[in-house]
């Protein structure tokens, strides 16, 4: 089903350029019974549910308008965005995320810990800096890449 990922995003990109945004995923998904197409959208500022429907509008229509149907069966379409604690996947999205509050989840303890949250500061081939008021004076950290699982990011407590 990627051939039916690839035609979304063809079709989704200038819509998203019309207005601004940017697209995070496209999956195309069979759960229980049902065929669904998720389509992850994003913009600076965060999208609302507004955006989410202008969008879901347009590629319906524009994906009704094809000939021939590139998605035969039955679906449904949902537009949404990747969330407040989307995953941070590439170096492109991590310094996109400079400035931001995120969570790293480590292979193995770093510090006496396997997990860490704060604002990033910095991104490089070989490290993330991490600063967090709450860890005193060493407020810092700066984390090896070889070491990191996962990174999202996330919401301030």
């Amino acid at each position: 089903m990627s051939n039916v990922v690839e035609t979304v995003k063809q079709v989704v990109k200038p819509i998203l350029d019309k207005h601004t945004f940017y697209l995070f995923d496209v999956e195309f998904v069979k759960e229980n019974k049902s065929w669904y197409l998720r389509v992850y959208i994003d913009k600076k500022g965060g999208i609302t549910i507004d955006d989410c429907v202008l969008v879901s509008d347009e590629l319906s229509e524009k994906l009704d308008e094809m000939d021939p149907d590139p998605i035969p069966q039955q679906y449904f379409l949902e537009v949404s965005s990747p969330g407040a604690e989307r995953p941070l996947r590439n170096d492109e999205e991590l310094q996109q995320a400079v400035g931001e509050y995120i969570h790293i989840s480590l292979y193995q303890n770093l510090n006496g810990q396997k997990a860490f949250e704060g604002f990033l500061r910095s991104v490089t081939s070989d490290e993330l800096v991490l600063q967090n008021d709450k860890w005193g004076k060493n407020d810092t950290i700066n984390i090896p890449r070889n070491l990191i699982a996962k990174s999202r990011l996330a919401i301030q407590f």
